[in-house]
């Protein structure tokens, strides 16, 4: 996994490459709750990198969408690739979070 991050008006673009699984989902959770802890709220996932995420990955999205609300903030996320999408779907993730299909339909949010 590979983390980027950009500031884009008011939202913070965190750009995922790789993977996110049981080996590294503490350290993507924790580098979240480093953003929250600094005053960032408004963030964007943008997953055009992200090739596969396990269960322990769906959680830190969880987590994240929840922190989010709590502090009146939104998280949104873009350019999921088709795989990725069809789990979101599957596990029903498709219906918490707000999905785009490009980082400017996102930025435009």
């Amino acid at each position: 996994m590979d983390i980027t991050r950009e500031k884009n008006g008011q939202f913070m673009v965190l750009n995922i490459e790789g993977r996110i699984d049981t080996t590294n989902s503490a350290a993507f959770e924790t580098e979240i709750e480093e953003l929250f802890n600094s005053g960032e709220k408004f963030l964007i996932f943008n997953c055009s990198g992200l090739n596969y995420i396990s269960s322990s990955g769906l959680r830190v999205f969880l987590v994240a969408q929840k922190k989010t609300i709590s502090l009146q903030g939104k998280l949104v996320l873009c350019d999921l690739q088709p795989s990725i999408r069809e789990i979101f779907v599957i596990s029903g993730f498709s219906t918490i979070f707000r999905i785009f299909d490009s980082l400017e339909e996102a930025l435009e949010e």
